[in-house]
């Protein structure tokens, strides 16, 4: 793949960015009176640390917004441009990490991660989604269960010969994992909150 980037694939990655970057996590908590998520818990944007409210609904609408933003890029990018799509897609989850409106201090990414994925490929989305619930109910750590879920994407794509989004997932892995890095960290030292905790 020729990954100089043509007028269209500009106009691709733009848009992406601009979808990835909206922090539902914090308009949704905003929206409900409860104030800026960055201040309490891991000061995240993402679905785990609006859980963290005591607010499943609100949880549960941001992991689902953040996952749709990264497959309505990926739906937009396909339509602008050949390569759009994972041009496009690529740019959602930076946007998602790295919002201009917030500093460049965003989420972790995982949900538009799967987002992405679902559009790109269904069936490995299903394979992320069954590693994800089976490390989470082993472990009840998100963090490890969002680290073994993405490791196994790329194998996944490669396996279906979707080399092109197989290629995307071992740099959105690559960076998945650097985001986690303090995750990591804490789970290494015993003081990784778990799911529905309130750290």
């Amino acid at each position: 793949m020729n990954w100089a980037l043509a007028a269209p694939d500009l106009a691709a990655l733009v848009v992406g960015y601009l979808l990835g970057s909206i922090p539902f996590g914090l308009l949704l908590t905003r929206a409900a009176g409860l104030g800026d998520i960055r201040a309490i818990g891991s000061g995240n944007i993402g679905a785990t640390n609006v859980l963290r409210t005591g607010r499943k609904g609100l949880a549960a609408a941001t992991l689902v917004l953040d996952a749709l933003k990264g497959t309505a890029a990926v739906f937009v990018g396909h339509a602008i441009a050949p390569h759009g799509d994972i041009v496009a897609g690529f740019a959602a989850f930076v946007g998602h990490i790295f919002p201009a409106w917030l500093g460049f201090r965003g989420g972790k990414g995982v949900a538009t991660y799967l987002g992405v994925l679902i559009a790109l490929s269904w069936p490995a989305a299903i394979a992320f989604a069954v590693v994800w619930l089976a490390a989470a109910a082993a472990t009840r750590y998100s963090s490890v269960s969002a680290l073994a879920a993405s490791l196994n994407t790329p194998a996944v794509l490669f396996l279906l010969k979707q080399n092109e989004p197989a290629s995307l997932f071992v740099v959105l892995t690559i960076i998945l994992w650097l985001r986690h890095a303090e995750n990591i960290t804490r789970l290494a030292a015993g003081t990784e909150g778990k799911i529905g905790s309130r750290r």
